[in-house]
This record gives structure tokens, C-alpha cells and sequence, in this order.
């Protein structure tokens, strides 16, 4: 049941965690390294597909990634040589140079038809969530993968699952506020209509609060935490995001 009280509490810890120092330690500070829209499209999208693990490990990873890219995302997707690509090097858990490889051909590919990858997101007007969006994207990248390697790269909703890594990309480009954590810079999606990225930590956390029931991570789960959150925000249901987080991380709040 949400109370007053509850929303309250959700509401002070978003303003404790959305603000500007929540950036120093969280894989978002990877694109906030760059200024030109197509930069930090294709760093905030590697950074949030190896975003699982560690944090400490995700951060220097992403950040070897951009050395790898010479700091330059955009230019290297759009003018890496062959030989360039063929030389790779990168693991990141199961994410290896042979995904990074067809990423960047994927990518290359996208953008010389596209002047952005926002409208690869295009939801449909019947559409109250993004799980098909995001289902239309990941078959506008993964189509030529190997479905066994690089396409599990991308969850697949089709077959059920949270997307966690996505709805936190989708966080960042489209949620605006003025706090400067997330960057608003598509207008493809409503902020309504954005899901609260799902993962251990969060669930366990939404389930405390008596926010979700479904004991699965996957999208059913998604679909009912995001129905409690719009009760709380109907405007704005993801940034409870940032509560869930803070949840799991202040010694002073810890559940259970």
C-alpha cells in the first residue's frame, strides 16, 4: 500500500541521491564526459551494456573502452579501419572485442542513415511502455549477430526479460530535470512512460516497501513496479530510481 509517508520518504531520498555528486561513482559519468549528442549516445550505450558486475570494475572498463576509442566515440564508430576493428582488444566479463567489433559496425551503420539513435526508440501510440520500442531497437542492432554471443548483449523482451541496462540508458537521454544527473536530450519518449531499471538490489528494495510482489526480476515485475511508481509520480515514475539505489547503499537504511 503507498502511503504519505512512504512517498515522502521516497521523495527525500531522490532528493538526497539526484544531484551532481551522485555522478562521481555511477557508470553515467562516462557520457557526461562528452558535450556532442552523438558522443555521449554511443558512450552512455557501451557503458550501459557492460554494466552488470562491479561497479569499480564497470567504471574502469567503460573507461578503457573510451581509451580505446580515443576519447572520440563518434569519430572512431564512423572511421575505424578494418584493420582497426580486427585489432580490438577489450573483455569485459562475457563482453568481448569480437562484440565491440560488430557494436561499432552496428552502430556505423545506424548512424549513416540516422542522425541519432532516439529514433530507433519511437514508441507507437498505443503503447504504455517502451518494452516494444526497445524490442524494435535491439533487432535494428543484434540483427546480424551471432545470437549465441553478441546478440545476448541486448535482453531480449520478447522472451521476458527486465532490460534493466536499457531502461537505465533510456533514463539517461530522456529524463530532464535540474539536478544535471540525468541529460534529457531525447523527446521520443515521455518521462511517464519511462520504466524504473530493474535489477537484485532494486527488487529487493521495491519489494521491502511493498512496491512490487512478483518475486522474478523480469518484465512482468518491470510492468508492476512501474504501476506503483506512477501512483507515486505520474509525470515522473523513474526517478524512484535514485531512492531504490540509495536504499541499497546507506548503511542507515538498509532493509530487512
Amino acid at each position: 500500500m503507498i502511503t504519505s509517508e512512504l512517498k515522502s520518504t521516497l521523495d527525500e531520498l531522490v532528493d538526497r541521491y539526484n544531484r551532481i555528486s551522485f555522478i562521481d561513482d555511477d557508470p553515467i559519468q562516462i557520457p557526461h564526459r562528452f558535450s556532442r549528442l552523438e558522443d555521449i549516445e554511443i558512450s552512455g550505450l557501451l557503458t550501459a551494456t557492460i554494466a552488470w558486475g562491479q561497479r569499480k570494475t564497470i567504471l574502469k572498463n567503460a573507461d578503457r573502452l573510451m581509451d580505446i576509442m580515443g576519447q572520440s566515440p563518434y569519430e572512431f564508430v564512423m572511421s575505424a579501419s578494418a584493420q582497426e576493428l580486427r585489432d580490438l582488444q577489450f573483455v569485459h566479463r562475457t563482453f568481448n572485442a569480437e562484440d565491440l567489433r560488430y557494436f561499432i559496425e552496428s552502430l556505423r551503420s545506424i548512424y549513416l542513415k540516422n542522425i541519432s539513435l532516439e529514433g530507433l526508440f519511437l514508441p507507437k501510440k498505443e503503447e504504455d511502455d517502451n518494452f516494444n520500442a526497445i524490442q524494435r531497437f535491439r533487432e535494428s542492432v543484434v540483427k546480424n549477430a551471432d545470437p549465441g554471443r553478441t546478440a545476448k548483449h541486448i535482453a531480449n523482451p520478447a522472451k521476458g526479460a527486465a532490460s534493466k541496462r536499457i531502461h537505465m540508458y533510456l533514463r539517461w537521454m530522456v529524463r530532464k530535470d535540474d539536478k544535471g544527473v540525468d541529460f534529457g536530450l531525447w523527446n521520443c519518449i515521455p518521462m511517464a512512460k519511462l520504466s524504473c531499471p530493474l535489477d537484485v538490489h532494486t527488487g529487493v528494495n521495491a519489494r521491502a516497501l511493498g512496491l512490487l510482489t512478483r518475486k522474478q526480476n523480469d518484465r512482468k515485475a518491470v510492468e508492476e513496479l512501474d504501476q506503483a511508481l506512477r501512483q507515486l509520480d505520474p509525470s515522473d515514475p523513474v526517478k524512484y530510481d535514485f531512492a531504490l539505489f540509495g536504499m541499497g547503499v546507506d548503511p542507515l537504511l538498509k532493509l530487512g
